[in-house]
């Protein structure tokens, strides 16, 4: 290996989909420069639909928006990156050099003494659509169960239940930065005023978009403050629901359906 090239990659994946990595900072620089998210979509080799699975991916994943867009028009909406989306940009970059470095040492040196080399060149793959960056505001612990509260905006939080053992080996306390995770098959659609039944963890939103395949339907929520929550549901059941983009809807899951990670 002495002698040869090594490429290090700095990527987030969720879903088999990059969340952030060189084409999204791209795309980010691009939306920075032209103002338009079909602009930046051409400009960064994005088709318009791709190009919003990243923006939507990536505002959920930052504490506050990077992008701030707005559908629709010709134009196909515009959109500019906020003071969160550049320090990301930078922080990319920062870390993308330390890596290039790392592995630059690697190439000329080996392994040997560079087991840190490992955890930066780890890919996450994670298999959810809806994936927040939170911090523990709450931890209350029972005999087998501990129920946590997680806030993801000012607005809005999140409840999850895990059991005691998971609590002490994630170290959850107050202040605990944690990602939460639900699958979208996990999230349940209502219309506002008909849900079932109280949910803690209760999003009220507007529909986004509808994509329909022969059994299920993909629906994505405006939940506010930049947020979105990806719902797979039946078709029938969207149908029935008539659910099209700028209706109200709520979105919903169980708080034993999230999932914590830490790191």
């Amino acid at each position: 290996m002495t002698g040869e090239k090594i490429d290090a990659l700095l990527a987030l994946r969720s879903d088999g989909r990059l969340l952030v990595g060189r084409d999204r900072i791209k795309l980010l620089e691009a939306v920075a420069e032209h103002g338009s998210i079909t602009k930046a979509a051409k400009a960064a080799g994005f088709s318009y639909k791709t190009a919003w699975d990243a923006v939507d991916a990536i505002n959920n994943l930052l504490p506050s928006p990077a992008f701030i867009t707005k559908a629709g028009g010709r134009s196909g909406g515009g959109a500019h990156v906020t003071e969160e989306g550049r320090q990301l940009i930078e922080t990319f970059h920062r870390l993308e050099a330390r890596m290039s470095r790392i592995s630059s040492l690697i190439a000329q040196e080996g392994f040997a003494g560079h087991d840190d080399f490992a955890l930066w060149s780890l890919g996450i793959k994670i298999s959810t659509r809806n994936m927040f960056q939170t911090e523990v505001v709450t931890v209350r612990r029972w005999p087998v169960d501990v129920e946590v509260t997680l806030k993801v905006t000012a607005e809005s939080v999140i409840h999850a239940i895990v059991t005691n053992e998971a609590a002490d080996e994630l170290g959850l306390a107050p202040g605990r930065k944690a990602l939460a995770l639900i699958k979208s098959s996990f999230v349940r659609l209502s219309l506002p005023g008909a849900e079932a039944k109280a949910e803690r963890n209760s999003f009220k939103g507007v529909v986004r978009r509808r994509i329909d395949a022969e059994r299920n339907s993909e629906v994505l929520i405006d939940i506010g403050s930049g947020k979105t929550m990806t719902s797979v549901i039946a078709r029938q059941t969207a149908e029935d629901l008539e659910i099209r983009p700028g209706m109200p809807a709520v979105a919903s899951f169980n708080a034993t359906d999230v999932i914590l990670a830490v790191d």
